[in-house]
């Protein structure tokens, strides 16, 4: 038998019709996998990506990093790339070894690779499975390659990170004209599992396509050694102070071999860290892989009843966390980020390159807000979606970033990072005090508290949702509530409209402008109530509503968010007729 690495392939053009609904949401397109999988639907997508590369490259080889949470199609759409990659011109893939590399950790390989940028198989939170979800979203970056000079700006956006809406809309303008797919169907049996080089001739092209299967957990863990001082970790967990035992649930997702790795085997702390859920699952286990109060309750579970100081989950592809104390104490994303960012001088990182400003996204608490004005800090306020951060960080703006959606990171990588997160809190633990809960308490009388929640209402059918939308739309126009007051039932509380609109954002860089991102409620007392529909949903619209309100009185610290937020909860259900445009009683979820 001859071996595919001596012999020429030839390069296969098949028919296609276009789909009409291939526009990428704020992480790339997701739908059921079973959509992807029919009808050459992926095939159709990966080839107006390739369309738009050649395109923008002016036909120069790029170099690209392929890899995915494992969920089911990922190890076949892997194979797909590989095949229509050869056939499209493309000089180099750096694929994960079995497909699997977390989000971060495709960021980091484009990074210290010096790549064109990676195509992502996920979905991320949401569930797997033939009968659930799938996603692709695409990752570029200059990196002083010839994709783009190392000061080049693509319309105006740095290309670092998740691709810029100038990217996607481009895609997906080619997706509605494409009439056929390129590939190389004889590129098949290759050993995903074997880590090492391989090359094979291309009839029509000059050069030679390159893969290299790539142990993606090497480079990820040597760049967070290169930030955190795993010693001092080290000593947290197993020390002269004695064991600080820890859970870490991966939810069946990317992140098993992540976590292993640097809990057990470079912090050597085994005996101290006990993890759950470490072998990926293409259905997840049939579980949602999403780390919050609902999806991860697992986790809640055992740091309720178990003996465990610290406790965190993550969600499919690795770029999500939920971080618990002892006992079950709950730290909101909202408070992670602000407490992150008061105590960044506890990571070397920080020590060696300085911290510049802090990001938030609108629906965010204004937690880090008041960390920022007490820190003589810049403040950047921008909408849902991790890929507005990148202009800040490459522009130095900003060193740390977050979203009330269990996302944090910082300019280390150009994606959100869960083990980044995890890692941090570990090092303010070891440098500032043992306890979460402590912290948390310290900060708040430091800071004042943000009181925060999320009511997502998932998967509503019909045009409800919309019409919701359109409605307050209708009313900001209006200036329908302008200091208009309102006394709820609740304790007689009181609340007036200062501001009602619906965000738009300008960046600071190059001036692009971004437009209805969200309706925003602000009182006079500073509450503010957010209402949107998730750019991440699959199948149906999901309602997002967001409430915050600011304490400053230390009696307050300690009560219950939930019971805290009733007022401006039942508010906001009466200004937007929830329940009556989504025939829904209650949310999906809390956070």
């Amino acid at each position: 038998m001859s071996n595919p690495e001596q012999v020429k392939h030839a390069i296969e053009t098949r028919p296609t019709k276009p789909f009409t609904d291939q526009k990428p949401g704020t992480s790339g397109l997701r739908k059921p996998t079973k959509t992807f999988i029919e009808n050459q639907y992926f095939e159709n997508f990966i080839q107006a990506y390739f369309d738009d590369l050649n395109e923008r490259n002016k036909d120069k080889q790029a170099t690209l990093v392929v890899g995915g949470d494992g969920r089911h199609f990922v190890r076949e759409g892997t194979r797909i790339i590989i095949q229509m990659a050869a056939a499209n011109n493309v000089k180099k893939l750096f694929v994960a070894r079995d497909g699997l590399m977390s989000t971060p950790s495709v960021s980091c390989v484009i990074r210290k690779r010096n790549t064109d940028g990676g195509i992502v198989l996920t979905a991320s939170h949401n569930p797997g499975g033939i009968d659930n979800d799938f996603g692709v979203k695409f990752n570029i970056s200059n990196g002083g390659s010839d994709f783009f000079d190392r000061n080049t700006k693509f319309n105006g956006k740095f290309c670092l990170g998740p691709a810029p809406e100038a990217v996607t809309n481009s895609v997906y303008d080619k997706t509605r004209q494409l009439t056929n797919i390129r590939l190389c169907p004889t590129l098949v049996n290759i050993d995903l599992l074997t880590l090492g080089k391989h090359t094979y001739e291309i009839e029509g092209r000059s050069t030679p396509f390159e893969i290299e299967i790539i142990d993606s957990v090497d480079d990820y863990v040597q760049l967070m050694k290169s930030i955190f001082d795993f010693d001092k970790i080290h000593n947290l967990l197993v020390g002269d102070k004695g064991k600080f035992p820890i859970m870490i649930n991966a939810l069946s997702g990317v992140m098993g071999p992540y976590v292993l790795r640097i809990f057990h085997e470079e912090l050597k702390a085994k005996d101290a860290v006990t993890v759950k859920n470490c072998q990926n699952l293409e259905d997840f286990g049939g579980h949602h892989p999403d780390p919050n109060l609902t999806y991860a309750h697992e986790l809640v579970e055992d740091m309720k009843h178990g003996d465990f100081e610290f406790g965190a989950a993550f969600d499919g592809d690795g770029d999500r966390n939920m971080i618990l104390g002892k006992s079950g104490f709950f730290v909101t994303p909202c408070d992670s980020l602000a407490v992150l960012a008061a105590n960044l001088d506890c990571i070397p990182y920080f020590k060696k390159h300085g911290i510049h400003g802090y990001a938030r996204s609108m629906p965010t608490s204004g937690a880090v807000d008041r960390v920022a004005a007490k820190n003589q800090k810049s403040l950047y306020e921008v909408p849902t979606g991790w890929k507005f951060f990148g202009n800040l960080m490459d522009s130095k703006l900003i060193s740390i970033c977050g979203e009330e959606s269990f996302g944090t990171g910082s300019d280390h990588i150009r994606e959100k990072d869960g083990m980044w997160a995890v890692l941090s809190w570990l090092s303010v633990l070891a440098n500032v005090d043992r306890s979460v809960e402590k912290i948390l308490h310290a900060h708040w009388t430091t800071f004042g508290r943000n009181f925060f929640t999320r009511y997502d209402y998932e998967e509503i059918d019909g045009p409800g949702p919309f019409a919701m939308l359109k409605r307050l739309e209708g009313m900001c126009m209006a200036n329908e509530l302008l200091n208009k007051t309102f006394v709820t039932p609740y304790g007689n509380k009181e609340y007036t409209v200062t501001l009602m609109d619906d965000f738009h954002y300008t960046d600071p860089v190059d001036g692009s402008y971004t437009e209805k991102q969200g309706i925003r409620i602000v009182f006079t007392d500073g509450s503010r109530l957010v209402f949107r529909l998730s750019g991440t949903g699959a199948r149906g619209a999901t309602v997002r509503l967001y409430a915050d309100s600011y304490e400053n009185d230390p009696s307050t610290y300690t009560k219950d968010a939930q019971e805290m937020l009733r007022p401006l909860v039942s508010l906001a259900l009466e200004i937007a007729q929830l329940k009556e445009f989504t025939g829904r009683d209650k949310p999906t979820v809390i956070t």
